[in-house]
C-alpha cells in the first residue's frame, strides 16, 4: 500500500474505534438505566431483566471479536 493509502485507512480505523467506543458507551448506559428502573420499581420481577442480557451480548461481541486490523495498528 501506498503512503496515502495507508493514512486513509488510519483515519478510518480511528474512527472505527471512536464508534465502537460510543456504541459500547451507549449500551452500558442502557443496561445501567434498566438496572435502576428495576431496582427502584415496586415489583422487582425477574422477567424485566432477560431483556437485559440483550445489551451485555452485544458488548461482549464488540468487545472479543477478533482484531481485522491489528497489522494496520503495528504500522
Amino acid at each position: 500500500m501506498t503512503d496515502e493509502e495507508l493514512a486513509i485507512e488510519g483515519q478510518n480505523l480511528k474512527k472505527s474505534k471512536i464508534l465502537h467506543a460510543l456504541a459500547i458507551g451507549f449500551l452500558a448506559g442502557i443496561l445501567v438505566f434498566g438496572l435502576i428502573a428495576w431496582a427502584l420499581s415496586s415489583e422487582q420481577n425477574f422477567g424485566f431483566l432477560i431483556p437485559m442480557l440483550i445489551p451485555v451480548f452485544f458488548i461482549h461481541r464488540m468487545l472479543k471479536k477478533p482484531n481485522k486490523n491489528k497489522e494496520l495498528e503495528e504500522l
